[in-house]
């Protein structure tokens, strides 16, 4: 078992971050999530940790505003001393994210900043700033899309971001190295979540269709991501390192 270790995982209260928390506490694991605003949904997925046994605490976080960050890193260290005895976390797992679904063609500077500052400078500049409280021998997980690797109109900016961080986690992989912290990344297939406004879930044509080119015949679902996450964060997965994993059911093959 994994007890006592901790992980932190962004974007945790709701969708593919909230799975990714109870998986993880389902695993052995204590668990800090961050969350943008919704502090009853928070608190709601704190007490469904503490029903699995495993201590859990959420802190408010925007991660498009790195500026932020310095006062994070300090909340974060406050919780971990009065909440679970510790000054470190062993895994990071980087997925808070919106969707901005445009075209190449009509995607405003305004949006691209925004994909920019959440999924690619926010995630590497928060990395940065938290790796001196990562436990030599933990990880890091890194949250791609199945859309870095074949194209679906409408997310070129999106996708962009993400095919940097495929980059960034190979450079991490080989830079923390020295202190044994694994760094991977995980890319989700179409998920039926609220993401994106809910538009894989709601949307009965585009559900169909991305069945319909997926190997195993369906859309995926949050319990299919969650629990891969959660095992890139435990000892069977020690030898994985500097990989890029994608959940899809085998999606546009």
């Amino acid at each position: 078992m994994n007890k006592n270790k901790i992980a932190l995982v962004t974007g945790g209260s709701r969708g593919l971050g909230k799975n990714m928390v109870i998986s993880l506490a389902k695993k052995g694991f204590d668990v800090v999530f961050t969350y943008h605003s919704n502090s009853v949904e928070a608190g709601k997925v704190e007490e469904e940790v503490h029903q699995l046994g495993q201590k859990a605490a959420s802190i408010p976080l925007d991660t498009s505003k790195s500026n932020t960050f310095d006062t994070f890193k300090n909340n974060l260290e406050v919780v971990l001393k009065d909440r679970f005895q510790t000054e470190k976390i062993d895994f990071l797992i980087n997925n808070a994210g919106i969707g901005i679904h445009a075209s190449f063609e009509e995607t405003t500077e305004a949006q691209f900043d925004l994909l920019f500052n959440i999924h690619l400078k926010g995630v590497y500049f928060l990395s940065q700033k938290l790796v001196p409280i990562l436990h030599d021998g933990g990880g890091i997980v890194n949250i791609s899309t199945g859309l870095a690797r074949f194209t679906t109109p409408g997310y070129a900016a999106y996708a962009t971001m993400k095919g940097g961080i495929e980059v960034l986690t190979r450079y991490q992989a080989k830079e923390l190295g020295a202190r044994k912290i694994r760094v991977n990344t995980v890319a989700p297939g179409a998920i039926e979540t609220d993401f994106g406004g809910g538009v894989v879930r709601d949307n009965k044509d585009l559900n169909q269709f991305i069945a319909s080119v997926t190997a195993l015949g369906r859309v995926g679902l949050p319990d299919d991501i969650g629990s891969v996450v959660a095992f890139l964060c435990t000892e069977d997965a020690n030898w994985i390192n500097g990989q890029r994993l994608e959940i899809s059911g085998g999606m546009q093959l």
